[in-house]
């Protein structure tokens, strides 16, 4: 798989969630979305109790941050992870962005997600010990301006 067109990358941004473990042995999950045109990615949100009303509210933030800065979305670009409710897919279509799920097994149809996943873990949660969440969000912010 290669370089999407421009047209085609001005409107995807690309969500995944990411699981990680603080030294005091709390789960952390990690919201992202990243816009595939800019590289630029947005850190949602972390939490140890990824609820529906957790993940609806970052979406949300967001559809309203996109909002903001003038992107054109038209698509969200996500796997099938059941931590996505289809409530999130119903504010997506509210805002006009229509959701676009992976295949099973694809990690390539969602290469520079992945790709910055892997980064983060590599770079960050591999290098840094985070001590619990409030250390993972600072980190995560100067992971992200990074």
């Amino acid at each position: 798989m290669g370089r999407l067109p421009a047209s085609q990358a001005d409107a995807l941004p690309a969500a995944d969630l990411i699981e990680t473990i603080t030294l005091n042995g709390q789960r952390q999950y990690i919201r992202a979305v990243i816009e595939y045109a800019a590289r630029r990615v947005r850190v949602l949100g972390t939490t140890a109790r990824p609820s529906a009303s957790w993940a609806i509210q970052a979406i949300r933030n967001l559809v309203m941050d996109l909002h903001d800065a003038d992107c054109r979305a038209r698509l969200l670009l996500r796997d099938r992870d059941g931590k996505f409710p289809a409530l999130m897919d119903e504010i997506l279509a509210e805002a006009g962005i229509k959701t676009v799920l992976t295949e099973i097994r694809m990690l390539r149809m969602n290469f520079i997600m992945e790709r910055w996943v892997q980064s983060c873990r590599n770079e960050l949660f591999d290098r840094c010990l985070v001590w619990n969440e409030h250390h993972l969000r600072h980190a995560l912010g100067e992971y992200e301006h990074f």
